[in-house]
């Protein structure tokens, strides 16, 4: 028990001290509380003080980092604007362009200074069309191309990988059709398509020069080469300006601005306006060469018409449809050559009957010029076969004729194709020149001369157009016409031998009831016959330009006189009419073979010898058996 009172006494003493500390410490706490209420009165202010200025502060710094902003910005734009002044730069163009279009999309969002930004756009697109123009300038000048043969003028490929980049940021400039409210867009718009007019007027000009040297090289050639070969140059020429026209059209595509249809077809007219102007001027000189002297310029005319008729369907593409032009100068300089070609054909065949009218003197025996044009018009015309037939059609069959009527046989209009209106038209050149060649051997005073003019000239025909034709001539020429020409031959034949050695075989003929004075007199008469042919074929050579018609002449002519010569001999021998025969019968069958045959050598205009009478005589006798 008595422990028990001890332990509460002692929790009571450690109760009472406890009590005792818990107030000292709710003491304490007390006076911190009224402490901390003192200290919190007087830190508030200076708290609402602070915080005032904390946003001060960062209101402050806010506006520095935009006055920075702003002034970071200015400088950037003047900067800017500087570069835009100043031009593209060599090896900046990328840069430039940056610039431009992040100007042209602040004034696309209608940032404030828009107004000044799309000057500064405008002025920036100014200046890089004037580099655009500058480059094209540059590849459209230079030394045109030399030499025989053209060929192409590219665009230099140097200045080519700065156009490509160039052109295409021209193309996203702001244009009133794509940006109607852009402010710089009217003014841009205008400055490309003075550029692109630019464009235009230097390629045009640039590739004329380049052709027009080869144009007058054309023209001067025609006066001196072959007719066919010239009006083919013609169309080479023609075909390489057609060749360049269509590389400048693609190049065009590819470097033009303004790509619409209108603004590339208004530009390409441009271009092509200086190649229209040099085609006609260099086909009206052909045109005044040709009407100058049809005549010589014929095949000229045709080659030319032939050549440039298949170019007609690319022309109208290249030139016409793709520069939306009505004008064709090509279909209109073919209808002047072919007026020549139309007027060429009556003029050459009433030139071949003039001809054979004469002029007033002696023919002479040889080749006549103007048998051997008609050989020459005709060998040349297969190789510009159907443009003549063509302009034969349009003319009409047998029109050529002026005024003479169609010729009898002759198919209907509307059955004629080219083949036979070719056909009709060099038959009536064939007859023509028979005719004529007729009419000239008539004139002459010595009819031996005369069959000797015709022999030469119809066998010139027919040696050049039927047997040893240089040409393709047989396809022109249809069956009449291969028959007149070898029946007019065998008729200038056998002319040629009536003319010239009938006489001599008239003398051979005997005649009944005469007697030895006649035989005489035959021989005498046979003989100086004889001298007269040798003398005319010492002036007049037969076939001169033909070896293996001459051979056939010569023979056939020995065959006409020998035979009768020997048969006569050989009856008159031996009737005793001569006590001196050698002095009548000059010459042997032998000889005389020999001597008509040395009138066909080729070898020169001098007489064939003639052996002596004594000895031709003595050897005749021999053989007949007579004594001296």
């Amino acid at each position: 028990m008595d422990d028990e009172t001890a332990e509460i006494e002692l929790l009571e003493q450690n109760l009472n001290k406890t009590r005792q500390i818990s107030q000292r410490m709710t003491s304490i706490l007390s006076s911190f509380d009224t402490r901390l209420v003192k200290l919190e009165k007087s830190i508030l202010p200076l708290y609402n003080s602070t915080q005032v200025l904390t946003r001060r502060a960062n209101n402050i710094e806010s506006a520095l980092q935009k006055i920075d902003e702003i002034a970071s910005y200015h400088e950037g734009v003047a900067a800017e604007e500087a570069l835009i002044l100043r031009g593209p730069q060599p090896n900046q163009l990328n840069a430039y362009t940056e610039v431009l279009e992040r100007m042209n999309v602040s004034v696309a969002f209608n940032s404030t200074d828009s107004r000044d930004k799309a000057r500064l756009v405008e002025s920036g697109a100014k200046k890089l069309i004037q580099l655009y123009t500058k480059l094209v300038a540059e590849g459209s000048s230079g030394v045109p191309p030399g030499g025989s043969e053209f060929t192409s003028v590219p665009f230099p490929a140097s200045l080519m990988a700065t156009l490509r980049p160039l052109v295409a940021f021209l193309r996203t400039l702001p244009l009133p059709a794509t940006h109607p409210s852009h402010p710089a867009a009217p003014g841009i718009q205008s400055a490309l398509k003075d550029a692109q007019k630019g464009y235009g007027d230097m390629r045009g000009a640039w590739v004329r020069k380049c052709l027009e040297t080869f144009g007058k090289r054309v023209v001067d050639r025609a006066e001196t080469i072959d007719g066919v070969s010239a009006g083919r140059e013609v169309g080479k020429w023609t075909e390489d300006m057609l060749t360049v026209a269509e590389e400048e059209y693609n190049l065009l595509l590819e470097l033009a601005p303004l790509t619409t249809p209108a603004a590339i077809s208004s530009t390409y007219a441009t271009l092509i306006s200086p190649l229209t102007n040099l085609f006609t001027s260099t086909l009206g000189s052909l045109g005044s060469l040709i009407k100058r002297n049809l005549n010589k310029n014929t095949f000229l005319a045709l080659s030319a018409y032939s050549s440039l008729t298949s170019l007609q369907s690319r022309w109208n593409d290249i030139m016409s449809r793709r520069a939306d032009r009505r004008e064709n100068e090509l279909k209109e300089g073919l209808h002047s050559i072919r007026a020549s070609c139309l007027r060429s054909f009556p003029e050459f065949l009433a030139d071949i009957r003039m001809a054979g009218l004469g002029k007033g003197g002696e023919i002479g025996t040889g080749v006549a010029d103007f048998t051997m044009s008609t050989v020459e018009y005709l060998e040349r015309m297969p190789a510009v076969k159907d443009a003549a037939a063509s302009a034969l059609l349009t003319l009409g069959d047998g029109n050529w004729k002026m005024g003479e009527g169609t010729q009898i046989g002759k198919s209907k209009p509307a059955e004629v194709d080219e083949q036979t209106v070719l056909e009709h038209f060099t038959y009536d050149v064939v007859n023509a020149t028979v005719q004529s060649l007729l009419a000239l051997s008539r004139m002459n005073k010595r009819p031996a001369f005369g069959a000797i003019f015709l022999l030469n000239n119809i066998s010139y025909l027919r040696t050049h157009l039927l047997v040893r034709p240089r040409t393709d001539v047989p396809s022109i020429l249809s069956r009449p016409s291969q028959e007149l020409l070898q029946s007019n031959f065998r008729t200038a034949k056998a002319g040629y031998f009536d003319a010239n050695f009938s006489p001599l075989l008239q003398t051979l003929i005997d005649e009944k009831d005469k007697g030895k004075s006649a035989v005489k007199e035959k021989f005498t008469r046979f003989f100086d016959l004889l001298d007269e042919v040798t003398e005319r074929h010492s002036i007049a050579r037969v076939l001169q330009d033909d070896p293996e018609g001459r051979a056939t002449v010569a023979d056939e002519a020995v065959k006409l006189v020998v035979p009768s010569l020997q048969r006569f001999i050989q009856r008159n021998l031996g009737k005793e009419f001569s006590k001196n025969p050698q002095k009548y019968i000059k010459m042997s069958p032998e000889d005389v073979e020999s001597l008509i045959k040395g009138f066909y050598s080729g070898g020169g205009s001098s007489a064939p010898s003639v052996p002596a009478p004594e000895k031709v005589t003595s050897t005749l006798l021999q053989q007949a058996g007579w004594g001296w």
